[in-house]
């Protein structure tokens, strides 16, 4: 005849019970948070509520088997629901990013649609509304930050943190920034498979000494692959800004990398659309605007996909002459260009403050050691 069911019973037979990494029953190390059981017409029920430090769905999946297996063993046919959450515990290397109010993403779907443009002159513009500002570069492979700042064949400096050896960020126009490109030639080339860029990422986020930031702006590469998993498994992304052109070839690649934000496994909010190379307008004939690339492709796509339009930027020589001497559009006062990156950027500001209003912050997507992505 199998027992009565009995919650302090329950506990004691669960301490023949494991965590899998742990040299102690999943009792004593806290894994069980609390235990309800019944019995009635329906039969015997027991619902078990456990936290665990680790997403690999094998150490999850090994849990319930055997709770289920113990609780089975000696209390016959019993229906056992297991809720197992998990929690993962900050690490030492992980508080300073504390100080980072707001992690922002700026992405695109596929080269050559302005992306490092927007991200220096967004990073320029925050840092003139009195913004605390950082950039970090992670387009290991194709390092546009270093140019577009100035500050190309500078080295960053070691300062000691506590015991800890930290490297100073980079400064110009006042942004910090970190990028790969410090740390090779202009015309070396980055031979690296997925895991040694994804290290890389890595160390310039947990070894530099941001310090106290307002936004730290993620510069990404284009597409949907390993290094962006890596930033968003590193880092609480706050929102993604996406970067197109008006033309179609553009477009169909934006909805790609939204998707992968909207992604129930990513879950990062969109903070909306950016149009860059929206008209072309002559020096000489200011009032004209000639649709080189298409007309509104950007603004039709955040209208299709229910995100904001956060602006349109034009394409002027001094944008591109800006990028290449190193002193962001953003900084040339009354200019057309300087006006279009304020007002896109006075619109981020308030898309990320309703974002912060509205939604919990974003976790870090957790990647098991089996396919798929989990979220803590």
């Amino acid at each position: 005849m199998s027992k009565k069911l009995n919650k302090e019973e329950i506990l004691e037979l669960l301490k023949q019970v494991r965590i899998q990494g742990k040299n102690a029953n999943v009792v004593k190390v806290g894994v069980i948070k609390d235990v309800k059981a019944k019995s009635d017409v329906f039969g015997k029920k027991i619902e078990i509520d456990a936290v665990i430090d680790s997403p690999a769905v094998h150490i999850r999946k090994k849990l319930e088997d055997d709770i289920t297996s113990a609780l089975a063993k000696d209390f016959g046919d019993v229906d056992t629901k297991i809720n197992v959450k998990v929690i993962i515990p900050e690490s030492e290397k992980e508080k300073p990013l504390k100080k980072i109010k707001n992690i922002i993403a700026v992405a695109s779907g596929k080269g050559g649609v302005g992306k490092s443009t927007v991200t220096a002159n967004l990073a320029t513009s925050l840092a003139q509304m009195g913004f605390k500002v950082a950039i970090l570069d992670t387009d290991v492979y194709g390092p546009s930050i270093p140019l577009m700042f100035g500050t190309q064949g500078e080295r960053p400096r070691a300062t000691k943190v506590g015991d800890k050896t930290m490297i100073i960020p980079v400064e110009a126009h006042g942004v910090k920034n970190m990028s790969i490109g410090y740390f090779a030639r202009p015309d070396q080339a980055v031979i690296w498979r997925g895991s040694m860029a994804n290290s890389a990422i890595n160390q310039m986020v947990f070894d530099t000494d941001w310090g106290e930031l307002d936004f730290m702006l993620i510069d990404l590469p284009p597409g949907t692959g390993d290094i962006q998993l890596s930033v968003m498994q590193t880092l609480p992304v706050t929102g993604a800004v996406v970067v197109t052109t008006p033309q179609n070839v553009a477009i169909v690649d934006v909805k790609k990398s939204i998707d992968m934000f909207k992604n129930p496994t990513i879950n990062v909010p969109v903070l909306g659309i950016v149009e860059n190379m929206s008209y072309f307008t002559p020096e000489e004939c200011p009032d004209n605007k000639y649709y080189i690339f298409g007309k509104d492709g950007g603004k039709y796509l955040a209208d299709d996909l229910g995100v904001k339009f956060l602006g349109e930027i034009p394409l002027v020589q001094s944008v591109r002459e800006s990028g290449d001497f190193g002193r962001p559009a953003a900084l040339q006062e009354n200019t057309p260009t300087q006006k279009a990156f304020e007002d896109i950027t006075k619109n981020v500001v308030t898309e990320t403050m309703k974002r912060n209003e509205t939604l919990p912050p974003t976790e870090k997507i957790r990647i098991s050691d089996q396919a798929g992505c989990s979220v803590k």
